[in-house]
């Protein structure tokens, strides 16, 4: 179900950099009436060599959180990976 609802971008020389990935950072970006309007915006920590992968997407938390709410309230889950 979710599938569709990822992204993945590539920052920098991350797919060329060896190494394990690790989490780097996490947030979550919320918005309001079915993501019409974003409340506030969230700043995820990148690394300072600028090579990382950033991605969001709409796990089953935010799924809960948008049924829950009948789409008041909506959230995505942003998390930054890097290499070690």
């Amino acid at each position: 179900m979710n599938s569709c609802m990822v992204t993945k971008t590539s920052v920098g020389q991350y797919t060329e950099t060896r190494g394990d990935d690790y989490t780097y950072a996490r947030g979550k970006q919320m918005w309001l009436f079915w993501g019409i309007i974003p409340l506030g915006r969230t700043n995820v920590n990148t690394p300072a060599d600028g090579n990382c992968q950033v991605i969001t997407k709409y796990t089953f938390g935010d799924f809960l959180i948008t049924g829950l709410t009948g789409g008041i309230l909506t959230s995505y889950s942003i998390k930054v990976k890097a290499k070690k």
